[in-house]
């Protein structure tokens, strides 16, 4: 698809007919074609079989265990399975001791030289599964260092981890892994957070109130042989029961369904147990029993290593896989079908009313030219002299069109100073303050509260800011085309709606994790700071991101305007030349009729190879878009 975007590009950009905002949006889309993920987070306490269930999806093709699964051994630090086609096959892992540092996970993602790198060998299962091991390593520190990394709680016991003979505490080794793999799901899109237990949830804050949050779905992993144990009903209720906008998005696998194979009972009699399983866990979790999937991720993984179909089938792997493929990466899938068809509309409207200008000016040329048949020098110079002297008085005129676009300016550089790292420091100054501060911070939901509201205020203000601009491109538009010919056409402003949604949802996230026991910890100066770099980096992802579409906005506009006036001046120049050619050469008015004549056809041409090119990539990202492609693509 990507591909077919570069070729439209080109080939508008060779017919002169891709201006510069045009051309960024493509640009845009075939970069959120390569880059755009969609996350699905794995959440479970311990000994649930995530690692397993994982293993089983993505790495089965290696005849064995690929991520540590085995007793004792699992993941230990949250790691991201993905694919970048720009980097070869790796492991990154990001050293726990960062914790001691103030930065954000999002700014360490910034700074690859930070991060330990293992190239991994994909034709090799025996190396691939030793690096892996490396997820899964531990480091013993003293009670102090455990405490000041965040994994030692003086007022929860319970939580901390285990102390061996000599005192001393296990923590992960690492704070964060990326994994990097070609793999079709991955390939298309989907990026997979294995987080480790509630222990390491609780003591990583960005973890919680942003990776988890911003998740597209979020499946999370029980066992059937217990059912949702007070630990697993932790979990749910206080980081993912309250993600109110993922409410279609999070599913509940209740794994080791093998455990409840009895060779004493039926077939029927297990299928009801399975069947009353997922009705009680759906009822305990509030959710719908279709969000319920039940599946022995063990036996999906021996049955694909074996080539057993029918194990395979009673393992009821497949209907998980499909999920993935259809409601997870379906989706994404429909959001870029959406992207491409408005991005492509678009470059396609603006191509064709430049091909009307175009069109408009040779008929006038036409009309222009015949009106010379019979006439005599005299006449065709004074002709040159009237079209000279219109080209003067457009070039003069151009004052108006720089006005226009100065006063646009000045608007937008408000705009732009709303949206910046400056305008969200100011905002959340209070909030941030009020973090910062020793002690507990009782009255923290207020401070949250009020920086939020000042953070929607500054949407708002953007959002009056667009209008205002709009209005005034829409009023000047319309004077220049009446005065010039142009067909000008202001763009819609972009909405700030997603915004403040992204915003709403950020600041659920911070209240949910404050309401959870975490007043104690948020007492701590530098467990306060991580969640001030937190939500400074979240915050700062969503206005940038704004600013972006604000800025594609702008120069949709401006280019719109460049184009119009550089046709203009083109079509003058043509004007001229013509003349010129008419006056030095006798039967050059017949040559130049029949050339316009050419011209015209090859409108025509471009015209119709414009609509082809833009309905094949219409139809392929349709195509693209099909659920059964994600379904067949997960190999078996």
């Amino acid at each position: 698809m990507g591909l077919r975007l570069k070729v439209l590009g080109d080939w508008l950009r060779e017919q002169q007919l891709l201006d510069d905002g045009a051309d960024e949006s493509l640009q845009r889309l075939i970069e959120q074609l390569r880059s755009d993920k969609v996350m699905v987070a794995f959440v479970a306490e311990f000994s649930r079989g995530k690692s397993e269930l994982i293993n089983a999806v993505f790495f089965a093709g290696y005849g064995r265990r690929i991520m540590p699964a085995s007793a004792g051994r699992t993941t230990m630090c949250p790691t991201e399975l993905g694919y970048e086609a720009d980097l070869p096959p790796c492991l990154r892992l990001l050293p726990i001791e960062t914790r001691l540092q103030p930065q954000a996970l999002l700014e360490w993602r910034m700074v690859p030289e930070k991060w330990t790198r293992v190239d991994l060998d994909v034709n090799d299962p025996e190396q691939l599964a030793g690096a892996m091991e490396k997820v899964s390593e531990v480091l013993h520190v003293t009670k102090d260092e455990a405490r000041a990394l965040g994994f030692w709680h003086d007022d929860r016991p319970e939580d901390n981890p285990p102390v061996n003979a000599s005192g001393a505490v296990e923590v992960p080794r690492w704070r964060h892994a990326l994994i990097n793999m070609a793999h079709p799901l991955l390939k298309q899109g989907l990026v997979v957070l294995d987080t480790p237990g509630l222990n390491a949830i609780g003591a990583e804050p960005e973890l919680t109130v942003n990776l988890i949050p911003q998740a597209q779905a979020v499946v999370f992993i029980l066992a059937a042989d217990t059912g949702v144990t007070k630990s697993d009903l932790t979990i749910w209720r206080e980081h993912l029961a309250t993600m109110e906008d993922s409410a279609g998005t999070r599913f509940v696998v209740l794994n080791k369904i093998d455990t409840l194979w009895d060779e004493l009972s039926s077939a029927a009699q297990i299928e009801a147990q399975i069947g009353r399983q997922r009705a009680d866990t759906a009822q305990t979790l509030a959710l719908d029993a279709q969000q319920v999937l039940a599946l022995s991720a063990q036996k999906g993984l021996l049955a694909k290593v074996r080539g057993d179909a029918a194990l395979l089938a009673e393992s009821r792997l497949p209907n998980f896989e499909q999920m993935l493929g259809q409601q997870v990466l379906g989706a994404r899938q429909a959001v870029l079908e959406g992207a491409i068809r408005s991005s492509v509309g678009r470059v396609q409207t603006d191509a064709t009313r430049t091909l009307g200008i175009r069109r408009r000016e040779l008929s006038e040329q036409m009309l222009e030219l015949k009106g010379l048949r019979g006439k005599n020098h005299t006449v065709i110079r004074q002709m040159r002299l009237r079209v000279e002297q219109e080209k003067a008085d457009f070039d003069r005129s151009a004052a108006s069109v720089l006005a226009v676009r100065s006063v646009h300016l000045k608007l937008l550089r408000d705009v732009f100073k709303l949206l910046g790292s400056s305008s969200i420091k100011r905002e959340l100054a209070v909030l941030s303050t009020a973090l910062r501060e020793p002690g507990l911070k009782l009255g923290i939901k207020k401070s949250y509260a009020k920086g939020f509201d000042n953070l929607r205020g500054v949407m708002q203000q953007v959002q009056t800011l667009e209008t205002e601009i709009h209005a005034m491109l829409t009023t000047s538009f319309r004077q220049l085309n009446t005065e010039y010919g142009f067909s000008l056409q202001a763009v819609v402003p972009p909405t700030m709606d997603r915004f403040e949604k992204d915003l709403g949802a950020v600041e659920r996230s911070h209240l949910q994790y404050l309401g959870v026991g975490n007043m104690v910890q948020l007492a701590r100066p530098e467990f306060a700071e991580k969640l001030v770099r937190a939500l400074l980096a979240r915050v700062r992802s969503i206005f940038e991101t704004a600013l972006g579409e604000i800025e594609l906005w702008n120069k949709s506009t401006s280019s719109q305007l460049d184009a119009q006036l550089r046709e203009r001046r083109r079509a003058y120049g043509r004007r001229i030349e013509a003349i010129q050619r008419i006056q030095d050469a006798a039967g050059g008015l017949d040559l130049r009729i029949g050339e316009i004549e050419e011209q015209e056809s090859a409108l025509d041409a471009i015209e119709r190879r414009l609509a082809t090119l833009s309905r094949e990539l219409q139809s392929a990202s349709a195509d693209q878009a099909a659920p059964s492609e994600h379904a067949e693509a997960v190999p078996a």
